[in-house]
């Protein structure tokens, strides 16, 4: 029996057309993902080859110790994992390298690469996105008629009197089709592992089972919706529409509400303050500036105030005022950020689509938590350069006495600790307790 409905559900010219189009679209998406990461290979050989060359350009161009660093930029790295390319997630806006001088941070933390706003806009056809967006209408189209067309051929009735139960064949018929369909995403995962070198590791295990318990998901909802027995026109225009809500409606009206809920305008305030911070100090006494230099790094005190008209040790105070000055709006605009990132995370709990996209970014550390562990990062890089080279600016140190060969691009990472059982926990509660549902639907109707 099992063979057989095995053998007439494949025969289906609209399941084969349907395994096609998924497949073909899932080797694209591998596809894309692996010119991502060619792409930021390309990148960051780049960068470690026009530092040095950018180093070496200026200490012959410049003898002052302050002059030279006011152009020299250094580089930190969080190279992305291959997993990546899987779920490209905030990588295509969020940079993988910030390259900083030691003037004032906060102009330029948020730097960002130039990117097509119309490829921003459509987005990255990754194997995140098929699993999320497309797997599910395949998932519709196998099951929306599950029950409906035998009933609709008029052979339930047969299949009723001669099967010892109609629960157990409708599992082996949803058997079937989910056994196909797992196969071709086993079999995309695997192109995917082979296409990108994936090394098998914790990460690649928790994508696979998210995207397992997610598909899990649609299979139980739409089993849910066929436990009704109403009629397949009914059920695809059911199913359809709660796609549409899952995958479109609710991530664009939880993200609006996020943002009205949480407005950022510490964002203009804090350019507008370390503009203000820095750019004022031309017109104030320096003994000011340079009290409140001192009061924040007390161990350069015995610089002193300078007196000549232009001094490094000066400009570098104004400087780092620019920083200090716009501080508190900088650490308001980052608590604001993360409590859009929480409160998003929190009913992304109930809306499997959202909960699965931020689970894949989360895994292939190109979320938002992670750029932002990086910007975190980047400020504690940049301090090191300003406590590194500050005494050797206010010493007017000679610009041949530093090794500058040593400086190259340094490599951070970004870690995202997830428990991955209590991150499928939602997935895994909502496919239960649907499934359940429509067991419950399919005996009470049938009882009566």
């Amino acid at each position: 029996m099992y063979v057989l409905i095995a053998k007439q559900f494949i025969r289906s010219k609209v399941v084969q057309l349907s395994l096609l189009l998924l497949l073909a679209l899932g080797i694209m998406s591998v596809l894309i993902g692996k010119q991502f990461l060619q792409k930021q290979e390309r990148t960051l050989a780049n960068v470690t080859q026009h530092q040095q060359a950018h180093i070496a350009r200026n200490v012959e161009l410049h003898t002052e110790m302050g002059l030279l660093l006011y152009y020299l930029r250094f580089t930190l790295i969080d190279q992305p994992d291959r997993i990546a390319g899987l779920s490209i997630g905030q990588r295509d806006v969020n940079p993988s390298l910030q390259s900083v001088t030691i003037r004032t941070l906060e102009a330029q933390l948020h730097d960002t690469d130039l990117n097509n706003p119309s490829n921003l806009q459509s987005g990255n056809l990754d194997l995140g996105f098929v699993i999320i967006y497309l797997f599910p209408l395949v998932v519709i189209a196998f099951v929306f008629n599950l029950l409906s067309e035998e009933k609709e051929a008029g052979t339930w009735r047969l299949i009723a009197v001669q099967s010892n139960s109609t629960l157990r064949f409708l599992w082996m018929k949803l058997s079937v089709r989910m056994l196909l369909t797992y196969c071709m995403l086993g079999g995309i995962l695997l192109l995917a592992y082979l296409i990108l070198s994936l090394p098998v590791n914790r990460q690649l295990i928790a994508f696979i089972l998210v995207a397992i318990f997610y598909t899990a998901f649609w299979f139980a909802f739409c089993f849910w919706v066929v436990s009704f027995q109403r009629n397949s026109s009914f059920n695809a225009l059911t199913l359809l529409s709660a796609w549409l809500i899952l995958a479109v409606l609710l991530p664009a009206s939880v993200n609006n509400y996020v943002a009205n809920l949480y407005p950022v305008p510490e964002s203009l305030a804090a350019m507008v303050k370390q503009r203000e911070g820095y750019h004022e100090k031309w017109d104030m006494d320096k003994k000011i500036t340079m009290d409140k230099f001192y009061t924040h790094y007390p161990q350069f005190k015995k610089y002193g105030v300078p007196q000549e008209t232009f001094n490094w040790t000066w400009y570098y105070a104004m400087q780092q005022m620019g920083d200090d000055e716009s501080l508190k709006e900088r650490i308001a605009m980052r608590a604001k950020i993360k409590q859009r990132e929480n409160a998003s995370r929190w009913l992304a709990t109930v809306i499997p689509t959202m909960h699965t996209q931020l689970l894949f970014n989360d895994i292939a550390r190109t979320s938002l938590s992670s750029h932002l562990q990086l910007l975190d990062q980047i400020t504690e890089f940049h301090e090191r350069l300003r406590l590194y080279f500050y005494p050797k600016i206010f010493e007017n140190a000679p610009v041949k006495s530093e090794d500058w060969k040593k400086f190259k691009p340094e490599y951070t990472r970004a870690e995202n600790n997830i428990n991955i059982t209590f991150a499928l926990l939602p997935l895994f509660l909502l496919t239960f307790g649907l499934a359940s549902w429509g067991v419950f639907n399919f005996r009470k109707t049938n009882d009566a």
